[in-house]
C-alpha cells in the first residue's frame, strides 16, 4: 500500500501538551512558570469558527462558493449575474471571502477573477455542505443543471457526484483502492491507475495528501480526493473522458468516456444513476 506521506508513523493521536502544544485549559501547578503572562502567547488547539461563519452568512456569497466549488476561475460580473447582486454589492461579498481566506483574487487586466483559496478550503466546503439542506431548484432549467451536478462534476480538482462515487466503489472492488472510508491506494491500484495514463509517480510525490476519502454533498458518501483523485481528474480531461458542461458548471461523459466505464468497471452512468 502507498503510505500517506502525511500519516504518522504508529497513527497514534499526540498526546495532549506533547511536540509543543500544551493540553487546552491546563492550570500550570505549583512551580511551574506561566510563560503567557511573560508575554508568549500560549498555543490553543481550540478554533474559532466565527470568522469563517459570518463569511458565509449572505445567500450571495453562498452562491459565489456554489459556482468556485469546481476549481474554475470566474470574473467578479459572472458571479454578481449568477447571485442576482449589483457589482458593487459583489465587490463587498468577494472582499469578505477574500478576507476570510476562503477565495483568492486575480487581477487579470481590467478584470478581476476569482477562485477558491486551495484543495483544503474546498475539501472544508464539501465536507459542510453535507450538513446543509440544498438550496430549492425552482424551474426546469435549474431542475435539469442540479441533477446534472449531481451526475457529474468536479470538486475542485477532482471527480465528484455519481461518476466519482461509481468509480471509488468499482476501485475497491477491483482492489486498486483500500475500504471505502480510507480509499488509500494499493500496489494494483498504482499499476492501473498508470495503465489509464495517470502520472501516479507525480501524485505520490506531490506535497499534499495522495489520497482522500472527500465526503460528496450529492451522494453523501465518500469519493476520491488528494493529489491522486487530482491526477486522475486531470488524466480524464486531458484524454476527453470528460469535459465541461456548456453552461460551466458539471461534466459531461463523452462517448469515449462512456466506453471507458462500461469495458473496464461495467460503470453506466445515466442521469439516474450508475
Amino acid at each position: 500500500m502507498y503510505r500517506d506521506r502525511d500519516s504518522s508513523a504508529d497513527g497514534n493521536e499526540p498526546v495532549p501538551g506533547s511536540h509543543g502544544h500544551p493540553a487546552v485549559g491546563v492550570v500550570p501547578g505549583p512551580g511551574v512558570r506561566d510563560h503567557s503572562a511573560e508575554g508568549v502567547e500560549p498555543v490553543h488547539r481550540d478554533r474559532d469558527f466565527t470568522a469563517v461563519g459570518k463569511a458565509l452568512a449572505t445567500p450571495a456569497r453562498s452562491v459565489f462558493l456554489n459556482l468556485l466549488m469546481d476549481g474554475t476561475s470566474r470574473p467578479a460580473g459572472e458571479l454578481a449575474r449568477a447571485a442576482g447582486v449589483a457589482a458593487s454589492s459583489a465587490s463587498e461579498h468577494l472582499t469578505v471571502l477574500v478576507e476570510a481566506g476562503l477565495v483568492t483574487c486575480t487581477a487579470r487586466g481590467r478584470h478581476r477573477y476569482y477562485r477558491l483559496a486551495d484543495a483544503e478550503v474546498a475539501a472544508a466546503l464539501e465536507a459542510l455542505g453535507s450538513l446543509t439542506a440544498p438550496t430549492p431548484v425552482a424551474g426546469y432549467r435549474r431542475c435539469r443543471e442540479a441533477e446534472h451536478l449531481a451526475t457529474a462534476r468536479f470538486c475542485y480538482d477532482h471527480l465528484a457526484g455519481r461518476l466519482g462515487m461509481a468509480l471509488a466503489d468499482a476501485w475497491v472492488g477491483a482492489g486498486w483502492l483500500t475500504d471505502r472510508d480510507a480509499l488509500a491506494l494499493t500496489a494494483e491500484g498504482a499499476a492501473g491507475l498508470w495503465s489509464l495514463g495517470v502520472d501516479v509517480d507525480a501524485a505520490v510525490s506531490a506535497r499534499r495528501t495522495t489520497t482522500r476519502a472527500c465526503l460528496d454533498w450529492t451522494e453523501r458518501r465518500p469519493h476520491l480526493a488528494g493529489a491522486v483523485g487530482a491526477a486522475v481528474g486531470q488524466r480524464f480531461l486531458q484524454a476527453g473522458w470528460v469535459v465541461r458542461h456548456r453552461s460551466g458548471r458539471g461534466l459531461d461523459v463523452t462517448e469515449a468516456g462512456h466506453a471507458l466505464l462500461r469495458e473496464r468497471w461495467d460503470i453506466r452512468l445515466t442521469s439516474g444513476g450508475r
